[in-house]
């Protein structure tokens, strides 16, 4: 997965021309120097990481973070850094070290993945629905962003590629053509899967966004702060209406409304709640009773 690059970059410098000129041959030595230590730690890191040992990897990766910079392994440090860090669970850490190679080195062969990752690390940071949310929507954010930097074909086109080339390489193993299509096919499904895990990801962290809000309107209500309550109702409502939470929002919406003595108001509200659920119209039918004996009367 992480592959050493034998040949380093040219770092670039602006320095004045007479320094240049009188520290030619030592500055050379030291750039060469600096870059066979940050290739010594990072095979030696990357040792480590395949022995799952990852803080040590980490250890042994951080201090060449800047030494790297705009050298052949630049991106391999960064990558193999915040890959450590997310294994031992520094998902903080992971956030940065993901963030800089995409801002660093955005052509880098590890740029969907780094992309993919810094969603999951802060997908793991997202707190328990009642408490803040800045990760969740964060991570909702770097999925969507994933997605669309990586749009993918069906999967199910892509799973019948992958056995079409599997059968062509068993009848003509000897075939690079067939065995180079297989493996981009296989990789190309491999993409599908993580495209999957995105959209789901992003489903179930809105679930939770839209829970965190309806029960803020619950608690409003237990406190008999209705128009408060309306307010939160009204957002799972508007922002989260792909939810499960958006059935129990309109229901809490009318209930407050009727609270407030809101009848007009709660007529539409149930009007066009039973429109999404007519099914529940014989449920319903004493709160009409209710809202229209009330409307009439005022």
């Amino acid at each position: 997965m992480f592959r050493p690059r034998l040949t380093l970059r040219s770092a670039l410098m602006i320095v004045p021309v007479s320094a240049l000129l009188f520290s030619a041959c030592s500055s050379s030595k030291a750039s060469l120097d600096s870059s066979a230590a940050v290739e010594g730690s990072y095979d030696k890191a990357l040792g480590y990481y395949g022995k799952e040992d990852y803080e040590d990897a980490a250890l042994l990766l951080e201090p060449v973070i800047f030494t790297s910079r705009a050298t052949a392994l630049e991106d391999d440090v960064l990558f193999l850094l915040g890959q450590s860090y997310y294994k031992s669970k520094q998902y903080l850490l992971a956030v940065d070290m993901f963030t800089r190679l995409l801002q660093q080195v955005p052509s880098s062969v590890y740029a969907r993945q780094a992309q993919f990752q810094l969603a999951q690390s802060h997908e793991q940071l997202s707190t328990h629905f009642e408490l803040d949310h800045e990760h969740t929507l964060k991570a909702i954010q770097q999925f969507a962003v994933y997605l669309d930097l990586y749009p993918g074909r069906d999967s199910a086109q892509i799973a019948a590629d992958v056995d079409m080339y599997r059968e062509q390489v068993k009848v003509n193993p000897s075939s690079e053509a067939y065995r180079e299509r297989y493996l981009v096919a296989q990789a190309e499904l491999e993409s599908g899967q993580s495209q999957a895990y995105a959209e789901k990801a992003i489903a179930t962290l809105r679930e939770k966004l839209a829970k965190n809000s309806y029960y803020i309107g619950r608690q409003y209500i237990q406190l008999k702060k209705y128009k408060a309550a309306g307010i939160y109702f009204d957002e799972v409502i508007r922002r989260y209406p792909d939810t499960i939470y958006l059935e129990q929002a309109w229901k809490g919406r009318i209930d407050v409304l009727i609270k407030r003595k809101k009848w007009f108001d709660a007529g539409q509200a149930l009007d066009r709640y039973l429109q999404l659920y007519p099914d529940k119209a014989d449920q319903m039918q004493g709160t009409r009773d209710e809202i229209m004996k009330n409307f009439s009367n005022s």
